[in-house]
């Protein structure tokens, strides 16, 4: 079975105290999803339509597990910590395990 990954990119940060809640929040709820982060702000190269800012890749076991876990009770009430405070583009993507 192939895994799924969530790739997120952030376009902008314009609150960090509101990312800092989310991430007490999200981390949790992402890894009682069986997620393993793999890239968690760490350098950034963007190229081509990329923007240098932070980028987070996490992997679950499958796809149909990553997206469980973005619709969860408990991501969803982290998620509600962004709004208004960053600009991202989050996508769960299929590997080709």
């Amino acid at each position: 079975m192939a895994k799924g990954y969530w790739v997120s990119c952030y376009r902008s940060i314009t609150n960090p105290d509101a990312l800092a809640a989310y991430a007490k929040l999200a981390g949790p709820a992402i890894e009682a999803g069986g997620g393993r982060f793999l890239a968690r702000g760490g350098r950034v190269q963007a190229y081509e339509a990329g923007v240098n800012e932070r980028t987070v890749v996490i992997e679950f076991a499958s796809f149909e597990q990553a997206v469980a876990t973005h619709d969860s009770e408990a991501y969803r009430a982290a998620a509600a910590k962004l709004e208004g405070a960053v600009e991202r583009d989050l996508r769960v993507v299929e590997g080709v395990d």
